[in-house]
């Protein structure tokens, strides 16, 4: 199968699945009947067997209970990465005001979560029905914390999993983590992500930086945009106090939750920030 074909059939379903806009019946307000999720993506492929993948077991970095692409899938060859760029009218929102939680925000966080899973579905099936396997680990049932587990929640070990879409995404070339440990892609930090690995063979992107961070110009706006004092310019993210302070959006807005105040208003947010 040709990449040009698999990314149009990609670009296809974003733009016309009607997963990729918000149910009338599900909306915190009538006038976000139909609002819409997701922007035109952007697609990157990375080898299954870059060495990134394997430097991603050790310690200091994921974990050795982060999986491989060939540990995922027997055979693989490619792991396609895929940004989704939140809306402008998601992001404008959440912008609105940086001390409360966003209706529009967690609707793009909680029903975008489903159409992510549809499209990991669709790519699945897209690529089965030319004769290769394929696996989205976001949506396989081996998906999960791998840390051990008398691990406590304090503990940054905690928060790790067995794939790391992000860290997918670099080894694919869409990006460069920022202060936040978002990935600073070329439409910005705000969105999702999601991966599928196959057998394959696509030519895998080349990656235009060398460093993890080289696209964050360590302004500090994540920091301080951050209620719950999760970021510092020492450490990064911290995810134990995100989480904390994340049970009290989940409060306001049950069953959804999501903050994002460190995705918006900084000169990340949908384009990668030029260093002075």
């Amino acid at each position: 199968m040709e990449k040009e074909a698999l990314e149009q059939a990609i670009i296809d379903f974003v733009e016309k699945s009607p997963e990729n806009y918000l149910g009338q019946d599900v909306a915190l307000r009538p006038d976000l009947a139909g609002m819409r999720f997701f922007e035109k993506p952007l697609i990157c492929y990375a080898a299954a067997n870059d060495t990134l993948f394997t430097e991603y077991k050790k310690n200091e970095i994921i974990g050795p209970h982060h999986l491989s692409p060939a540990e995922w899938l027997t055979g693989a060859k490619t792991v396609i990465s895929i940004f989704l760029p939140f809306t402008a009218q998601i992001r404008t929102a959440n912008r609105q005001s940086m001390e409360l939680g966003c209706d529009e925000w967690v609707h793009g966080r909680i029903e975008g979560q489903l159409f992510q899973n549809s499209l990991c579905r669709f790519i699945e099936e897209t690529l089965k029905k030319e004769g290769f396997s394929a696996l989205a680990p976001m949506t396989d049932p081996k998906m999960g914390r791998g840390s051990a587990p008398d691990v406590p929640r304090s503990d940054e070990r905690f928060h790790t999993s067995n794939w790391s879409e992000r860290h997918a995404a670099y080894a694919a070339g869409l990006g460069t983590f920022s202060l936040s440990k978002g990935l600073i892609t070329q439409k910005g930090v705000a969105g999702l992500y999601i991966s599928v690995i196959t057998n394959a063979s696509f030519e895998p992107d080349t990656r235009s930086y060398k460093g993890l961070d080289d696209y964050c110009i360590k302004c500090g706006a994540c920091m301080r945009n951050c209620k719950g004092n999760a970021i510092t310019m020492e450490n990064g993210k911290l995810h134990y106090p995100c989480t904390v302070f994340q049970a009290t959006i989940r409060a306001q807005f049950e069953p959804r939750f999501g903050c994002g105040k460190c995705q918006v208003k900084v000169p990340c947010e949908e384009k990668v920030p030029l260093k002075q």
